[in-house]
């Protein structure tokens, strides 16, 4: 817990509004450390780090960004410089969160700055584009907050005064109350959805838990995805139970709902032990209030609520989906493991179930069986996902991995 706060904006051109800021923070009992990132102009006072020590920290002067004559390519330096010099005042215990106030230009630098430092440090970012479809995933920290900064492109006014002040309270009472992670028992990174369609964590993670280990389970529907690569990239996990790769599949056929194009591939390119499955693999989730894609439209689909439609692949789609699995499994330089439940992934495609599609079901196994690599163990189950076997024998290979010590306890 603490108080001290890091305040980063381009103080040339938001000097007012990011004065602002910092003062509220003071008149809630926080400390404020400001960090200048502008390229042209200058702070009216003094910053605790100025605009050339941030550029500098990134390899990096001012006079070579004016030089560029392109103020993206510029602020993409300062951006360097303000990732690495935030990383390492972070490491040197210098502040306890950090709020970035911008436009499309000081987004653009926050989402590089905030995704270097680790999960727990409360990190805001007030922006004019916060929530934006122009934000991929990918760039998105796990724990990032982000605060739409309303009435916020020049000047301050009541109306952006409004956000300013929340953000102001917010960050400060997140870095007083934040739990950092402990790390005190090694974490299972795992994927899922609602126990109305995959249900093997509600057996898995008490199991896992007895054994000494602690469970963490991403919902895969975008940003939870994102948030699960993000910390398998950090090497945060003991191991990884990916048993709901749709995502994989999302981004595939070109949905808005995706974990970006590195998914189902960072544990495996840090070498962490890798157990797969193939929960929901045949749904392509897309914006429930958007327009039904043309590809889409004669699939069978489940309208899960307003904001996530559920479309069936068909067998071609799925042998796509099998080979997309395996171009990625293909990166993975740690044990890997693939369970192929064969009579089913999910509560839909149950037999009898209003989803089921035996046939496209079929040629995705034999997809898989054809495609598997030398380096995925495959493992066919005559069960169905949410049938206990399943979960038998993720546990019974768990406790091999363990006791050869593929997983350090």
């Amino acid at each position: 817990m603490g108080d001290r706060i890091l305040v980063v904006g381009t103080y040339d051109t938001k000097d007012d509004e990011l004065t602002y800021l910092a003062g509220v923070i003071r008149a809630q009992g926080g400390r404020v450390l400001t960090m200048d990132v502008s390229i042209l102009g200058d702070p009216k006072a003094a910053t605790d780090w100025s605009k050339h020590q941030v550029i500098e920290a990134g390899g990096s002067t001012i006079a070579e960004a004016i030089a560029t004559e392109d103020e993206n390519l510029a602020m993409q330096a300062m951006a360097r410089g303000a990732a690495t010099l935030c990383a390492q005042l972070h490491r040197d215990g210098a502040f306890d969160g950090v709020i970035v106030l911008g436009g499309s230009m000081g987004t653009d630098l926050a989402l590089d700055l905030c995704a270097a430092l680790p999960l727990g440090v409360p990190k805001y970012v007030v922006s004019t584009v916060s929530f934006s479809p122009m934000i991929p995933p990918e760039r998105l920290a796990p724990d990032i907050q982000m605060i739409l900064w309303a009435g916020g492109l020049y000047g301050l006014n009541s109306v952006c005064k409004a956000s300013l002040s929340q953000a102001a309270g917010a960050v400060l009472g997140a870095a007083r109350a934040v739990e950092m992670p402990t790390g005190d028992r090694p974490l299972i990174g795992m994927t899922g959805f609602g126990k109305t369609v995959l249900r093997y964590m509600v057996t898995l993670k008490p199991e896992l838990e007895k054994r000494g280990f602690e469970v963490a389970v991403f919902h895969a529907t975008g940003m939870g995805g994102r948030a699960f690569e993000a910390l398998a990239a950090e090497g945060a996990f003991a191991a990884v139970m990916d048993f709901a790769p749709q995502e994989v599949g999302n981004h595939l056929f070109g949905s808005a709902i995706s974990a970006g194009a590195d998914r189902m591939t960072n544990a495996g390119l840090r070498g962490t032990p890798q157990m797969i499955a193939t929960g929901c693999y045949d749904l392509i989730d897309v914006v429930g209030w958007h327009p039904v894609p043309e590809r889409l439209r004669n699939h069978p689909s489940h309208a899960h609520n307003r904001m996530l439609s559920s479309f069936v692949m068909t067998g071609e789609e799925r042998r796509m989906m099998a080979r997309e699995m395996m171009r990625k499994l293909a990166l993975a330089t740690g044990k890997t493991s693939l369970f192929l439940p064969n009579l089913g992934g999910n509560e839909w495609d149950r037999y009898g179930a209003p989803l089921q599609d035996a046939k496209a079901l079929a040629e995705f196994c034999d997809e898989i069986r054809k495609t598997c690599l030398p380096n995925v163990q495959l493992i066919e189950l005559d069960c169905h996902i949410n049938d206990a076997a399943f979960c038998d024998a993720v546990l019974a290979l768990f406790d091999d991995w363990r006791a050869t010590g593929v997983i350090a306890a």
